[in-house]
């Protein structure tokens, strides 16, 4: 997967920077940019901007609430996010 991949509800990883291997989920893309998210340090109030570029694709969860709410335009909460994020790191976890 590249960069081309990333949009909203996708799960990522940044690549540079300080917030390096830290994982979000995309609320948005604006041009070369992504809104995100990860419920503690960057919450839903205050979405961090990031190009693309300095992102790595990991997953797209449409099976998780999270999901379907960014696509239906509605705001998900915090601890929603950090329990997607967290199902996401155990289920990678398991597979490995």
């Amino acid at each position: 997967m590249d960069s081309n991949d990333i949009g909203k509800g996708c799960i990522v990883e940044s690549i540079a920077g300080r917030d390096k291997d830290h994982l979000f989920i995309v609320l948005d893309t604006i041009g070369e940019y992504a809104l995100l998210v990860d419920g503690k340090i960057r919450r839903i109030e205050n979405p961090k901007r990031k190009k693309i570029k300095h992102l790595r694709f990991h997953a797209l969860r449409d099976d998780v609430r999270v999901y379907t709410k960014i696509m239906a335009g509605i705001r998900p909460d915090n601890a929603e996010i950090r329990k997607t994020i967290a199902l996401f790191v155990n289920s990678d976890k398991e597979s490995s």
